[in-house]
């Protein structure tokens, strides 16, 4: 069976595999419970969640590792530099504006142009300067931050995002997940948005999430709202198309972030710029497991095939060595 009809098989049993528990159990599906206990807690050094949970320490981090990062236009750290945003962006065609301390997607305002103190986001909506001070002082009072903590607004340079994904996002820019343990990529998606996420890349808010195979990079499944789809709802391009570029850069660069953290379970988010290729933009030390129901696969078996190389002593020491495991173990069959 090759990927293309798996995919399409895919649509029409995700909604039972969604359904029956103990085909979930079946299928390795990685529960939060034990996600908690026994991969975050027993793998994830607390003292090294900083380097993650604040977005300028995991820039600064990933620079140092040779990682490309989005370039960083400016921090606004207090309220009295609020009004500083418009000069800060003055020449800057497209700008990102979000909580360093953010999660789940929550604060990031994106401005694809700017003029004479109107600002447009991806959707063609139109903000005031008034709207774009008020989210950062929103920013600043940690309306959008983990625990509601005091935050700074991190003013980030647009994406150029790659045109080969051009019908398969709306209105904003997609990213891919990659789950890595003990530095090995074990699964990854696609988040692409649609009108329904506002075009953020946010599958609570109604992005698309497509199942990408490890060995190629291409989709196996995808869903929006938990639900099995075949194409995007506003594009209507088929998603059974999609084939990530540079997938092996990118599947190094998600691997080196157990190098760069020290975090054993860990998600990263990448982007695929058109001039830059493949960047971070967020690691996370605690991921969802989401990506399980847009490969309408379990990442328990996956984990536990990591684990038990470990136990046996055997180690792949780059993050190249460890892509190219990972490919041969988890990869589509042909």
């Amino acid at each position: 069976m090759t990927i293309h009809q798996h995919f399409s098989q895919a649509v029409s049993c995700v909604k039972d595999w969604l359904q029956v528990p103990k085909q979930l159990r079946q299928q390795g599906i990685l529960g939060m419970n034990q996600r908690n206990h026994s991969f975050i807690s027993r793998y994830n050094d607390r003292s090294k969640y900083p380097l993650v949970d604040d977005k300028l320490k995991t820039k600064l981090i990933a620079e140092q590792a040779g990682a490309t990062v989005p370039e960083l236009i400016g921090v606004i750290e207090s309220q009295v530099h609020v009004r500083k945003i418009h000069q800060m962006v003055k020449n800057w065609p497209g700008f990102v504006i979000k909580p360093a301390q953010g999660s789940g997607g929550k604060g990031i305002l994106v401005v694809t142009s700017h003029k004479e103190g109107c600002y447009t986001k991806p959707s063609g909506a139109v903000v005031s300067r008034q709207d774009v001070e008020r989210h950062i002082t929103n920013t600043l009072a940690g309306l959008f931050s983990l625990g509601g903590k005091n935050d700074v607004a991190v003013v980030e340079n647009l994406i150029e995002f790659d045109e080969s994904f051009a019908d398969f996002s709306y209105e904003g820019v997609p990213d891919i997940r990659v789950i890595v343990f003990h530095g090995y990529p074990v699964m990854a998606m696609m988040r692409c948005s649609t009108a329904s996420s506002d075009g953020k890349a946010n599958l609570h808010q109604g992005a698309v999430g497509v199942g990408l195979d490890i060995a190629t990079g291409r989709a196996v499944r995808a869903v929006q709202f938990d639900h099995p789809i075949t194409q995007h709802p506003d594009t209507l391009c088929p998603l059974d198309q999609l084939e990530i570029p540079d997938w092996e850069q990118l599947l190094v660069l998600a691997a080196s972030a157990w190098e760069m953290t020290g975090l054993g379970y860990i998600g990263t988010d990448m982007v695929i710029d058109k001039s830059r290729g493949p960047m971070v933009l967020e690691l996370n030390a605690r991921p969802g497991l989401a990506i399980q129901t847009a490969n309408g696969a379990g990442l328990l078996p996956r984990l536990q095939k990591i684990e038990a190389l470990t136990q046996q002593g055997i180690r792949h020491n780059s993050p190249e060595e460890r892509v190219e495991c990972s490919r041969s173990y988890f990869g589509f069959p042909d």
